[in-house]
């Protein structure tokens, strides 16, 4: 399963919705991971740390239009939404 990990676009929202500790468990089942540039920032994550654990950055149009499984902490906004393909969940 390809999974994306976007950034938080809500005002207010500092969380990501994986560490590069849970990126690694993700990686261990099998799966690939892709996080935005920057996803992290707001928690003091930095990209290299999403990297060394085994992700690959992207932007946010590639994120989403390549991941079978998108991660958020709040729910994904209406531009958000229309960028998923059809068969994401």
């Amino acid at each position: 399963m390809r999974i994306g990990i976007p950034a938080e676009t809500r005002a207010g929202e500092t969380r990501v919705a994986a560490t590069p500790e849970t990126v690694k468990k993700m990686l261990a089942s099998g799966h690939t991971v892709m996080v935005q540039n920057g996803a992290g920032a707001g928690a003091h994550i930095p990209d290299a740390e999403f990297q060394a654990a085994g992700a690959t950055l992207a932007d946010a149009a590639t994120l989403y239009a390549q991941a079978q499984i998108v991660l958020k902490v709040k729910a994904p906004t209406a531009e958000e939404l229309a960028q998923l393909p059809r068969d994401t969940a």
